[in-house]
């Protein structure tokens, strides 16, 4: 039996992390509350060496009915993620090899594991790979899967109309991609698959195959994209936008720090534990100081409270109080004079010469000694360098001289 206490599970369905529940949302609690134990999946294709917060409140939600005592898996799309997604592209993915994706779902796993107890052995989360079932499908098992659907109603995708009306491309493996996704519910026999509301097309098509192979209906649990409400931006693994999991306690700091006011409830609601009463209080009061405490709870998920605790010193000392960092990265020299320029290219501090130019003119490039602070204004000249200088660019970026003895 599963746990049936009718505030947690309305704590779940309402906290607003779900957006929609596919047939209903009442059918789905009413399921819940019956104690039957159900299967839940959420699949992710393995793009990207790294996945973002967004990413993240999905697998602490999946967490959430694994301790109400329900079956959870989480499938990595290793075959799915070498075809691409065509969900929200205006063009074609790019298809990876399986050496990527095998080495980005590695990287995966480590990365999830402070969201889910996998050492759980009473119930423990299952990890799964869909090329166990859609690498061995033969070509008269795709025409059955086939048979099931028409193509009027792949059609409906607004994707592909969109690009039809482009006059752009629309390859046959993407066409059919919704069917892999699909025929995932049935391979696994899930009850209920987890999904960003990008994905509800897809979904639902697992959900007309499981009706039709299997005679069962699956409730399709949609959940927010978590997009930025003034302008619509997404966290983006393929783009590279968003707080990633694999940044250092300190970069992830920094980057929740960074982010605009309109998005500080979102990320408390979706990426900490606190409950909505203690958000409500929160968010009510100074947006910087609201941040602080919403970066500090993230971090110390991910790396636990010591980390968090130095991630927040150490940003106050760096952005607050305008001091050093406590360790930069060191650039070794053999000659004191450097054309400033190629100092900036060579130490990494921008990535060219075009660059470095526009951060100088740009006021963002300074020399720091221990009696001195000065701005570096001429791109042309070539500076002397001391032992133990730092040269910062803009807020984030250091190096220490370290002049070689000959």
């Amino acid at each position: 039996m599963t746990i049936t206490n009718e505030q947690q599970i309305d704590e779940i369905l309402n906290r607003g992390t779900i957006t929609e529940i596919l047939p209903t949302k009442e059918d789905f609690k009413k399921v819940l509350l019956s104690g039957k134990k159900l299967r839940f999946y959420i699949g992710f294709d393995a793009t990207s060496p790294t996945l973002h917060l967004s990413h993240a409140k999905n697998i602490i939600l999946m967490e959430k009915f694994r301790k109400l005592g329900h079956e959870v898996i989480i499938l990595f799309g290793d075959f799915t993620a070498r075809i691409g997604d065509p969900t929200g592209q205006n063009s074609t993915r790019k298809q990876l090899s399986r050496k990527e994706v095998l080495n980005n779902v590695k990287k995966w796993k480590k990365l999830i594991e402070p969201l889910m107890n996998f050492k759980e052995k009473k119930n423990p989360p299952k990890i799964k790979y869909n090329s166990d079932w859609l690498s061995k499908m033969r070509t008269e098992d795709w025409i059955e899967i086939e048979s099931k659907i028409t193509v009027p109603r792949l059609l409906e995708r607004d994707m592909f109309q969109k690009r039809i009306s482009e006059g752009k491309p629309l390859f046959v493996h993407e066409f059919l991609y919704p069917l892999m996704q699909g025929y995932d519910s049935v391979a696994m026999d899930v009850d209920v698959e987890v999904c960003g509301t990008d994905q509800i097309f897809n979904a639902l098509v697992g959900r007309d195959l499981m009706e039709k192979i299997k005679g069962k209906n699956k409730f399709v649990v949609a959940v927010t994209l978590m997009e930025n409400p003034k302008t619509g931006e997404l966290m983006s693994k393929s783009k590279g936008t968003g707080i990633f999991l694999n940044a250092s306690p300190l970069e992830m700091y920094g980057q929740i720090m960074a982010q605009p006011d309109e998005m500080i409830e979102i990320l408390f609601v979706n990426n900490t534990y606190l409950s909505l009463e203690e958000i409500k209080k929160i968010v009510s009061g100074n947006p910087r100081d609201a941040k602080a405490i919403l970066a500090r709870e993230i971090v110390k998920i991910f790396y636990g409270e010591k980390k968090a605790e130095e991630a927040e010193n150490e940003f106050n000392k760096i952005y607050r109080d305008r001091q050093l960092p406590s360790e930069i990265e060191v650039f070794e020299i053999e000659q004191k004079k450097y054309p400033v320029l190629d100092l900036l290219c060579d130490s990494k501090l921008a990535s060219s010469k075009k660059e470095a130019k526009r951060l100088i003119e740009g006021g963002g490039v300074t020399k720091k000694t221990k009696d001195n602070e000065e701005k570096i204004n001429n791109w042309k000249q070539e500076i002397l360098l001391e032992d133990n200088m730092v040269i910062q660019v803009g807020k984030k970026k250091f190096i220490k001289i370290k002049i070689k003895v000959k």
